[in-house]
């Protein structure tokens, strides 16, 4: 049991500067996303993972992993925003039509 909040620490530590510092350096991020849930969703995620495969990911790959993991946090459900308009511009943008 013991391993297993170890285990739980340490991910939250390597986690939690590489999120704030991406947060930091994105507006998106902080209007769309809540810093303390993302960390507790990525140590979940990342927690699937054995610490032995944890310590191999250097820290410039965990960080676009977990870059790519916000961008995809942030943009999902942004349709679901648009007015019926929007929603008609973005689809004759999508199958090349022109823009009414």
């Amino acid at each position: 049991m013991q391993e297993v909040f170890s285990y739980h620490q340490e991910l939250i530590n390597r986690i939690s500067p590489i999120v704030e510092n991406l947060f930091q350096g994105n507006s998106l991020y902080q209007v769309k996303l809540n810093q303390r849930e993302m960390i507790q969703m990525l140590v979940e995620l990342f927690g699937k993972f054995s610490p032995e495969e944890i310590s191999e990911i250097k820290d410039d790959d965990l960080t676009d992993r977990i870059d790519s993991i916000l961008v995809l946090e942030a943009v999902s459900g942004t349709l679901n925003d648009l007015t019926p308009e929007q929603i008609a511009i973005f689809d004759a943008a999508v199958e090349g039509r022109p823009i009414r």
